[in-house]
């Protein structure tokens, strides 16, 4: 069993998204998401998906290498859809099919506007997670997106709220959620190696091989953090206070446009939403 997500892994390229002010990124993915959950039929997601794909070859990622990031959540993507496939109701000209299980008491229905939201919840989840991948994680550095944390929460210092430290967190989170997972899996070929089984059996048998991989997993996250903290006060690192910046976040023009394109999206949905005529969610 091997892991892989996209989360804290940056693919070094030069660009155009690459290129955009950390700031920009951070409005454009929050806007995004906005839209995705305003997003009430198929018609409205035709432009969010295409801007997401447009966004992507402008990366120049590798489609390849930003699957492969998705492909530990396609389960929770398989189950949610499947759920909304069996628990959405329809009308009787819209059925598929209907099974009765047990009499009176438990009978299975398919409807059409079941597979229909299946798919608009699975394309949901898709482009949330490749958005915050692509704009988060792939052409994103850590340190950049401290600095446009900080700067855009910057308004938060005046009622005493520590921005730094947490912009701080959340990017150090980010940066080790590979690193863990890395760790997890030579964990897990080391007890291979020693004769553990994780694949065969129930469910508690499962669950029970997974303690001599948390064990030690727990033991290396606090190592790494002990060492981490370590440095940074070696290095003389005493929070946000006095602290200035190698590089300085400047705007540009190509970060104006891309602060319209996701309002101009967002307004388009809405429109799509009150005008169209497709199935609602």
């Amino acid at each position: 069993m091997n892991f892989d997500v996209g989360l804290g892994q940056y693919y070094e390229s030069d660009s155009v998204i690459h290129k955009l002010d950390p700031r920009t990124k951070l409005f454009f993915v929050i806007v995004y998401i906005v839209a995705i959950f305003v997003a009430r039929d198929a018609y409205a997601f035709i432009p969010l998906a295409c801007v997401l794909v447009f966004a992507v070859i402008l990366s120049r990622v590798p489609i390849f290498t930003i699957l492969r990031g998705l492909r530990a959540l396609v389960f929770i993507v398989l189950f949610t859809a499947v759920l909304n496939v069996f628990w959405t109701s329809g009308t009787e000209a819209s059925m598929i099919f209907q099974y009765t299980v047990i009499p009176d008491t438990w009978t299975i229905t398919l409807y059409w506007e079941g597979l229909y939201n299946a798919g608009l919840l699975a394309a949901r989840i898709i482009c949330l997670l490749v958005c915050t991948t692509l704009f988060f994680s792939y052409t994103t550095t850590p340190i950049e997106l401290t600095d446009g944390i900080e700067t855009a929460l910057s308004p938060l210092k005046k009622i005493k709220i520590p921005v730094h430290e947490f912009a701080m967190m959340m990017t150090i989170a980010l940066r080790f959620i590979p690193t863990l997972i890395e760790e997890t899996n030579k964990i897990m070929n080391a007890q291979k190696a020693r004769g553990a089984d994780f694949n065969n059996g129930g469910l508690i048998k499962k669950a029970k091989a997974l303690i001599p991989i948390i064990i030690p997993l727990f033991v290396s996250a606090f190592r790494r953090a002990d060492e981490l903290a370590t440095a940074m006060e070696c290095r003389g690192y005493r929070g946000g206070n006095g602290r200035t910046r190698m590089k300085k976040l400047k705007m540009h023009l190509r970060d104006l446009f891309w602060f319209l394109i996701p309002v101009l999206l967002l307004a388009g949905v809405i429109l799509i939403n009150i005008y169209g005529n497709g199935y609602k969610l």
